[in-house]
């Protein structure tokens, strides 16, 4: 779990449930200060203003969902024997992640879809991803037909589609069940299995 200063968690997390009530835009400082029980002028001690306080909300539940790869048993051998399997194994407890935590979610989905985001992405570091994206090379190199698909979309797909879906969870559009998740999982890897299969080796040429 990520920790930080007291106050300043205390401040993130009042940020993140005022975002979900008044909208990324429509929130202000006011509303954090009433959330979290702190004062405006304490909340300024702390940020520069609203937009950097954003900008650490996003950081904060960034490398919570990141942490969640760090805590799997990741099993290269299941690739082979269930390549879907071991797929929906990384994707569950991500997935899970989003749905136990609305507050997060909310606020996450309407970031990622907002006009800071562009901004931030551009020079936001994504190191704390490292083993999320060393399970992913694992798989490109077993399944060398993965790195035929463009991976910006790859990736952009299933984060976007993960949290957008988590987000209907949240809000009670989607019931939060199993049948929900299997759905949801069949959604987004439609399509990849012909992907997940390890290439043919190919015959020498006749001389």
């Amino acid at each position: 779990m990520v920790t930080l200063d007291d106050t300043r968690t205390r401040i993130i997390a009042a940020a993140i449930k005022a975002v979900r009530q008044y909208g990324l835009e429509g929130v202000r400082i006011q509303n954090v200060s009433e959330l979290a029980g702190i004062s405006a002028g304490a909340i300024y001690r702390h940020f520069e203003g609203k937009d950097q306080l954003l900008v650490e909300c996003f950081t904060y539940v960034d490398k919570q969902a990141a942490a969640i790869f760090e805590h799997l048993k990741f099993n290269p051998l299941l690739m082979l024997t269930d390549p879907m399997g071991a797929v929906r194994a990384l994707w569950i407890p991500y997935f899970r992640f989003w749905t136990s935590h609305p507050d997060e979610t909310v606020f996450y989905h309407r970031f990622r879809d907002s006009t800071f985001f562009p901004r931030y992405d551009k020079s936001r570091d994504v190191t704390y991803f490292k083993t999320f994206l060393g399970m992913v090379l694992a798989f490109k190199r077993v399944f060398p037909r993965l790195n035929r698909l463009n991976q910006d979309l790859l990736w952009l797909h299933v984060l976007t589609s993960t949290v957008m879906y988590a987000k209907y969870v949240a809000e009670g559009i989607l019931p939060d069940n199993q049948e929900t998740e299997e759905t949801v999982f069949q959604l987004l890897t439609t399509g990849l299995s012909g992907y997940l299969k390890p290439e043919a080796p190919q015959k020498p040429e006749r001389k």
